[in-house]
């Protein structure tokens, strides 16, 4: 059974915009001072045409926890996270990331991101050692993890197992490795790509488990990229292949 869900706060413009537009708000703090901005009341007035609690405030910021909630803060129904087999059907071929255990929630957003941009159905994050999928990764993903779906799982290694057995590629991100991701045929067929963790990546049993284990081609004067930066440049490899494949 997958955990309850995740995401029973929101805070930031995009990030509540998008949450009221898929209906989990139930209760929305506002500054007082930012209802004069058309794009905040325009979600005001949505969130109440659909029957949130409105709060009018002089100042949100001591119910937020990211440093800039843009004068909004909300409660929401959370949202559930899917099992790893149902992920896998989302799409054809199947095509998600794998997380693991990152910390910074920013980087989670991000890839929310760049993930929903280029067709990756669903995020496998891990439930415990990584970055809480709280507002901050809501608001860096801008409405973003309200459509790339989440999984949550207890064992990254145990799930690249389990993705192995549902018929789906591994592929893990090292800068050390080998083999180029650019051109990697596993690419067009159903396939997870990894990212390991800022810093020290992938975890060793993370990589072993992996089908293969490929870099980002760049420049020698450049150690390493960024998560987020790798995680982007990787989905839209997939992207790429799977349109040169298809011939679209």
């Amino acid at each position: 059974m997958a955990p309850a869900g995740t995401g029973d706060r929101v805070e930031g413009l995009h990030a509540v915009a998008a949450a009221v537009t898929a209906g989990r708000v139930r209760v929305l703090y506002v500054e007082r001072g930012r209802l004069r901005h058309d794009d905040v009341a325009a979600v005001v007035d949505a969130a109440r045409t659909d029957g949130a609690t409105i709060h009018v405030e002089d100042d949100v910021r001591a119910r937020s926890v990211t440093a800039a909630p843009q004068g909004l803060v909300a409660e929401a129904q959370p949202l559930p996270f899917l099992d790893l087999e149902a992920a896998v059907e989302l799409v054809e071929p199947t095509a998600l990331l794998v997380l693991d255990h990152l910390e910074d929630p920013r980087n989670v957003g991000a890839i929310a991101r760049s993930a929903e941009a280029a067709g990756i159905a669903a995020l496998v994050v891990a439930g415990r050692r990584a970055a809480p999928l709280g507002p901050s990764a809501f608001k860096a993903a801008a409405g973003a993890l309200e459509r790339v779906r989440l999984v949550e799982v207890s064992s990254i290694p145990a799930a690249l197992r389990r993705l192995s057995r549902l018929g789906v590629w591994t592929v893990g991100l090292d800068g050390s490795a080998p083999t180029p991701l650019w051109g990697l045929d596993l690419l067009t067929q159903p396939v997870a790509v990894v990212v390991g963790a800022e810093g020290r990546g992938l975890h060793r049993l993370t990589s072993e488990r992996c089908d293969v284990v490929a870099h980002i081609p760049m420049a020698p004067t450049v150690e390493s990229l960024n998560a987020s930066v790798a995680a982007s440049l990787a989905v839209f490899e997939v992207l790429r292949m799977r349109s040169a494949d298809s011939g679209t």
